[in-house]
Parts: structure tokens; C-alpha cells; sequence
């Protein structure tokens, strides 16, 4: 029995996701939305700034998924933009 290489499961699951985000931005979308007004609801408000800071680096990681960005923007762009560069890990 031979098993593949760690990364290449790694490119694989990355590919699914990629995926699964391309074909349901509308409702990705949709749930952080909901999340992020349940979140504000919950906190009266106090941190609302960083629950939409937070919803707009989880579009930011999902979109890099596949180098493109053409998910989760307003006005998409046949064939997408690229997306930005990931930001550095915190040190």
C-alpha cells in the first residue's frame, strides 16, 4: 500500500476547500453576516469594530484559498483579481 505525501493531502483538502468556498460564497457570506449580528446583538455593541474586523480576515483567508480574489467581492470581475498577500505571522 503506498500513501501519499503529507503535502500533497494538504494540496488536496486545500483544493476541496477552494472549491466548497467558490461554489457557496453567497452563503458563506450569509452565515458570517448572521454570526457577526448575533456576535454584536450579544455584546450590546462593545465590539463591533473587531467582529468586523474579524469577518473581513476570514473573506481575506477564504479568498486567498485559491490566489483569487472573486469570492466574496461587491463588484466580481470575470476571472477574479488576484488576492493580497497573506499578512505576516505575528511574531
Amino acid at each position: 500500500m503506498r500513501k501519499e505525501p503529507a503535502i500533497s493531502t494538504f494540496d488536496n483538502l486545500k483544493g476541496k476547500a477552494s472549491e466548497l468556498v467558490d461554489k457557496n460564497s453567497d452563503k458563506i457570506a450569509a452565515g458570517m453576516d448572521k454570526a457577526g449580528e448575533l456576535l454584536d446583538s450579544k455584546t450590546g455593541g462593545a465590539h463591533t469594530d473587531k467582529i468586523a474586523t474579524g469577518k473581513d480576515k476570514l473573506k481575506v483567508a477564504l479568498e486567498g484559498l485559491d490566489g483569487k480574489n472573486d469570492d466574496f467581492s461587491d463588484d466580481p470581475s470575470p476571472g477574479g483579481t488576484p488576492a493580497p498577500p497573506p499578512p505576516p505571522p505575528a511574531r
